[in-house]
């Protein structure tokens, strides 16, 4: 059997309908279960039950400081290696993220899946397209962003889902593979493009000034993790182009410039009557 961890997260849930649309026999892991999952806390080391697990999908638990996050890993993956799960499919960051500020913790994660002795491949997200259309700030008429004139090389998640269910349904012929899935470079300004709307760059102290007295309920980690995004992209570090995705797709992969634009729109402040 095949257990998705965060299945109530927006990746997990959709890795998990990937598998079951196949009729492939999996079922999901949270901390808040639902119905036909199990509970699985990596704070709470005794509900980590993977027993009968045949491949496990470890879907970052990313949402936390480093250490936070290299802790839940190694509890998941002890338990792993101590019920007897055949191999790991890790969600990581893709390989021009490294010097992004939440790198740290998938980096340190692929050295734990590498020395559990499990056979394992590593798939390097690339950043989603709802992200990126998601960050893009509506003022007025127009929308705002630090991305200047960079491009991303965003990918829609039901991409990234989709390969990691063709992967775990058949995890043997990617054994010991690191595959980097990253799709085609989008701009803000191709974004406001189809919104029909302009652009405008701000600056990225600027950014970070509205992210730190503008933006409540932000964590203390975030600001500067999405600082870094802004700065990646704007300096062209996150436009790199690679053909795993569609490779493991066997097709061309979703438009993450309709998707950002989706997301950005879905964003749209609603004008008053």
């Amino acid at each position: 059997m095949i257990l998705v961890t965060g299945a109530n997260g927006n990746l997990g849930a959709a890795a998990l309908a990937a598998l079951r649309a196949r009729g492939i026999a999996a079922t999901g892991g949270s901390r808040t279960p639902g119905e036909g999952m199990r509970r699985l806390d990596f704070d709470d080391h005794e509900s980590l039950d993977l027993a009968g697990v045949s491949t496990l999908v470890l879907v970052s638990a990313g949402y936390a400081e480093d250490d936070e996050v290299v802790a839940r890993h190694t509890a998941v993956l002890d338990a792993a290696v101590r019920d007897g799960v055949g191999h790991v499919v890790y969600t990581s960051l893709t390989t021009a993220g490294d010097h992004l500020g939440f790198a740290l913790a998938h980096r340190a994660t692929e050295r734990l899946v590498r020395a559990s002795g499990l056979p394992w491949t590593i798939l390097r997200n690339g950043l989603y397209a709802e992200l990126f259309g998601g960050l893009l700030m509506w003022a007025g008429g127009e929308v705002e962003s630090a991305f200047g004139d960079g491009a991303l090389a965003a990918v829609a998640r039901e991409d990234l889902a989709e390969v990691a269910a063709t992967v775990a349904a058949d995890p043997a012929p990617h054994d010991g593979r690191v595959y980097d899935l990253v799709g085609t470079p989008v701009t803000a300004g191709q974004v406001a493009d189809r919104l029909g709307v302009a652009h405008r760059t701000v600056s990225l102290g600027e950014y970070r000034r509205r992210l730190l007295d503008k933006t409540p309920g932000l964590l203390p980690f975030q600001p500067p993790m999405l600082a870094s995004i802004a700065t990646g992209i704007r300096h062209g570090f996150l436009d790199g182009t690679a053909p795993d995705l569609t490779d493991l797709l066997g097709r061309t992969a979703r438009d993450p410039l309709a998707t950002a634009v989706a997301a950005a729109s879905a964003a749209r402040p609603v004008a008053r009557a």
